[in-house]
């Protein structure tokens, strides 16, 4: 056998090994979510919209659809909008799953498929509870819409989890090998924190503790982090990566500012009393679709990791 084939072989067989351990890792975080779902999701049904939501009024302030499938008939929920996010969840998961392939030995880009992964999935449940299925999980056979769904809790972990994988692909790809063991401590204590607060705010039920402020409370000082460490180094070494991830945080930013300002204006209710459904969600979604195709051409095309005798690093 060849020394070439003998390598390849051996490379096949890693990447399977990797793969399978990426798999088990977040199928087992997907299984112990159901599973506390099935055991204390029901006492989410406490929670109720303030002031109060009826099945029927859940259709009036949005687009709902009829649909019957073998006789079964379903209530689908702003499917237009629904699109856009199941898009943006397959594309995401996609894109992850291609990362990882052609991670040629880097962490950072191992990281960032798992973050990606997390993400898409993460949509994916957003989407079935926030709009899709939301009649037929909050309000169907109830006197009056529940607040939130397990499948939102574990949207809430699931995004967490992403960009703490982010912090990780970051710490290989800008932090020497010495101060990596912090960096790595910090993710992991602040995914772990989140996922009790989340489990216990569920269990209890308290709704500032599930809820989408909180979310973003965990998640804006790493975001916030991430832009200052690739703009600072960008100004240091000019490093093309470093660049690319500073316009790649930047966008984003302006992506989440579109969203609020829209949201502000009252623009998705405007055009909702001609008949027109366009919502916040809407410019969120389709500005990440475009996003996340910028984050594929920025890590499959520089992201790699720094070694310790890289002097232009995080702690040169």
């Amino acid at each position: 056998m060849s020394p070439l084939l003998s390598k390849s072989r051996r490379d096949h067989r890693c990447n399977r090994k990797i793969y399978l351990k990426i798999f088990i890792g977040i199928g087992a975080i997907l299984v112990f979510l159901i599973i506390w779902g099935l055991t204390f999701g029901n006492r989410l049904d406490i929670i109720l919209y303030s002031p109060l939501i009826s099945p029927k009024e859940w259709c009036e302030v949005q687009p709902c659809v009829e649909i019957n499938i073998f006789g079964t008939k379903l209530i689908l929920v702003k499917p237009s909008s629904s699109i856009f996010v199941y898009f943006l969840g397959f594309q995401t998961v996609f894109i992850g799953a291609y990362l990882l392939s052609i991670r040629e030995g880097h962490a950072s880009r191992v990281w960032w498929g798992i973050a990606l992964l997390l993400w898409g999935l993460g949509a994916i449940f957003a989407g079935t509870s926030y709009q899709l299925f939301s009649y037929e999980i909050k309000c169907a056979g109830r006197q009056y819409c529940v607040w939130t769904s397990w499948w939102e809790i574990i949207y809430l972990i699931l995004s967490v989890g992403s960009i703490d994988a982010m912090f990780i692909a970051l710490t290989y790809s800008c932090i020497t090998p010495k101060y990596r063991k912090i960096s790595l401590a910090y993710a992991l204590f602040s995914f772990f924190s989140y996922c009790i607060i989340v489990l216990v705010g569920a269990y209890l039920p308290n709704q500032f503790m599930i809820s989408f402020e909180l979310m973003v409370l965990f998640l804006v000082p790493n975001v916030l982090f991430f832009f200052l460490l690739n703009a600072w180094r960008y100004r240091r070494t000019l490093n093309p990566m470093d660049k690319s991830l500073t316009i790649m945080w930047i966008s984003l930013g302006i992506i989440i500012g579109l969203y609020f300002l829209y949201y502000i204006l009252g623009i998705t209710d405007m055009l909702w009393n001609f008949g027109i459904w366009f919502s916040e969600n809407d410019v969120l979604h389709i500005g990440l679709i475009a996003w996340m195709f910028y984050v594929y051409f920025t890590v499959s095309k520089y992201v790699k990791d720094r070694n310790s005798n890289d002097n232009k690093s995080l702690t040169s």
